[in-house]
């Protein structure tokens, strides 16, 4: 009963009149839909049109300037801070990378060491090292099984470094970094990029089935999969195309607003302009690089931690610096940056 408690449920997402502007026009306006728990929700439309820009918007990692959505109950703009709680990132390139000199059993161990030290109770950072061992252990052994990934199939199993995983292999470690917070919403970006038509399928086939298990999932693509619920964001129109399809309108001046979306938004909530050397591997969630300090003395998985931050050599991947900079303990803030300097080079 109690492991049947600790399951994600999906949130429920609903937006009315969303939209995101920057200084030269808006990313994506008047977006419309609402998905029920557990839900596959493909953003649909062509590079430039706003895909990245709504994705981070739903999750709370940029705000919004019209409008209003809801994740979970919980409103945004108001509650961005609550929205990123319950959401994860799997792959979003500026935001969420792996880095390739990782192998997959650093970044497991890496992500279950950021996960307790960032999202734990008090309570859960005291218990024995032992403890704190196996529950790390199973969090990613279901990660693992939820992703489809079993790196004993890999060339040197959890030894193969990232820059070796095939596209589909590289996605199913980023969804299981993701899985290892137990999001209630997963959200991915170029989904089906420089996939084949079987690995295509078969990416979708895993998202179904994590949607099936109960987590709601936003995926952003240039084509959407037969019985995904549909939000265009390449149409000034707004309707219902073929049953549970949903169109959401943005405006064509789209594609030449993205360059400024991020910088007027994290202006506006921070009052200064974003970092430019933000845009690598920020924090946890959730994205994978937040603080590698480390954990409670004798713990093994924060010994491995501090050693796999000797490998970090920027400041973008350096978490501990990157949080220090920001003033902020919150993985959360990082993630937002990253977020307003992918967009302020023009990416949506």
């Amino acid at each position: 009963m109690a492991a049947h408690a600790e399951e994600p449920q999906g949130a429920a997402v609903v937006a009315d009149g969303f939209g995101l502007k920057g200084p030269r026009g808006w990313a994506f306006r008047e977006v419309g839909f609402r998905a029920d728990p557990g839900a596959l929700v493909a953003i649909e439309g062509p590079s430039g049109s706003g895909r990245t820009c709504l994705l981070l918007a739903l999750t709370g990692r940029m705000k919004p300037h019209e409008g209003h959505a809801e994740v979970a109950g919980h409103r945004l703009p108001r509650h961005m801070g609550a929205v990123r709680r319950i959401s994860a990132l799997g792959p979003v390139p500026g935001v969420s990378d792996l880095d390739p000199a990782f192998t997959v059993d650093e970044h497991l161990r890496e992500r279950a060491l950021l996960q307790r030290r960032f999202d734990g109770s008090l309570r859960s950072l005291l218990r024995p090292p032992g403890e704190r061992a196996a529950d790390a252990r199973t969090r990613i052994q279901e990660a693992l099984k939820a992703a489809g990934l079993d790196p004993a199939t890999l060339p040197k199993a959890g030894r193969t470094s990232v820059r070796d995983l095939e596209r589909l292999e590289a996605l199913r470690l980023s969804v299981a970094l993701a899985l290892i917070g137990r999001p209630r919403l997963l959200a991915l970006d170029d989904t089906d990029l420089k996939l084949s038509d079987t690995d295509r399928a078969a990416g979708w086939s895993l998202l179904r089935s994590i949607a099936d298990a109960g987590t709601t999932v936003l995926a952003v693509c240039s084509e959407a999969p037969e019985g995904a619920l549909r939000v265009t964001t390449a149409s000034r129109t707004t309707g219902t195309t073929g049953g549970d399809a949903t169109d959401a309108a943005v405006p064509d001046a789209a594609d030449e607003s993205d360059a400024g979306t991020a910088q007027d938004t994290a202006e506006e909530r921070t009052g200064e302009a974003p970092a430019q050397d933000t845009a690598q591997k920020p924090g946890t969630e959730e994205t994978g690089t937040e603080d590698r300090g480390g954990d409670a003395p004798g713990d093994p998985d924060a010994a491995a931690a501090g050693k796999n931050a000797a490998k970090r050599k920027t400041a973008g991947k350096n978490a501990a610096e990157d949080t220090a900079e920001a003033g902020d303990g919150d993985a959360d803030t990082i993630e937002e940056g990253a977020a307003d300097a992918l967009a302020e080079t023009g990416r949506a």
